[in-house]
């Protein structure tokens, strides 16, 4: 179990982590949060409901980190391009998406990490330091959506590529003096723990 995530009895799975392992995994939640943003919350008296379906914003963030977790709908590099249309159609079409469903996808993305976090502080470490992660089904999949996003701010920071990451990849080649190495370990090891978390969760 040490260093990857085995399945358990109900569908959820565990995974061992000593001391060091499990501080860094709860900064990383931490600094995901941070960069995701708190959120808006209902001012007093105003009414939740409407809250609830306030528009969001039109416009792509300026971050990169944050445009790749809230990326276009539409002609972007991880959305569709629809035929026949134009640049400035599509633009629109993005605008439109972003506003009725970014505010639901920050808020999720949120609820993933703090339960990355939640879960990490529950954890009781044994003499050595170390503890065993169990998770839920639920908690898998906010784990799940944390690791992926984590691993796609980290990615953008390293402004990482698919050849990057391939076995001969440059990620794979990095002198211990390069000073990207510590992210580039922690962005390949997230990558194994997302690995093995999804594995378990394969019928």
């Amino acid at each position: 179990m040490a260093g990857h995530f085995e399945a358990t009895p109900g569908g959820g799975a565990a995974v061992a982590l000593d001391e060091v392992e499990i501080s860094i995994l709860r900064s990383l939640a931490v600094q995901l949060l941070e960069l995701i943003g708190p959120g808006d919350t209902p001012a007093d008296g105003e009414d939740p409901l409407a809250a609830l379906f306030a528009e969001g914003p039109s416009k792509p963030p300026s971050d990169p980190a944050l445009a790749r977790l809230f990326p276009d709908a539409y002609g972007g590099p991880d959305g569709p391009a629809p035929e026949g249309k134009s640049e400035e159609e599509l633009r629109e079409l993005s605008a439109e998406f972003r506003r009725f469903t970014e505010n639901d996808l920050r808020s999720r993305k949120r609820e993933d990490a703090l339960a990355m976090v939640r879960t990490l502080d529950a954890l009781s470490p044994a003499g050595g330091g170390g503890a065993v992660l169990t998770l839920t089904a639920d908690e898998c999949r906010s784990w799940l959506g944390s690791l992926n996003d984590l691993r796609l701010t980290i990615g953008t920071r390293l402004d990482v590529s698919d050849e990057d990451e391939g076995e001969d990849g440059s990620l794979y080649r990095l002198p211990d003096g390069d000073p990207r190495k510590p992210m580039v370990m922690a962005y390949l090891w997230l990558g194994a723990l997302q690995e093995t978390l999804v594995e378990t969760l394969m019928p």
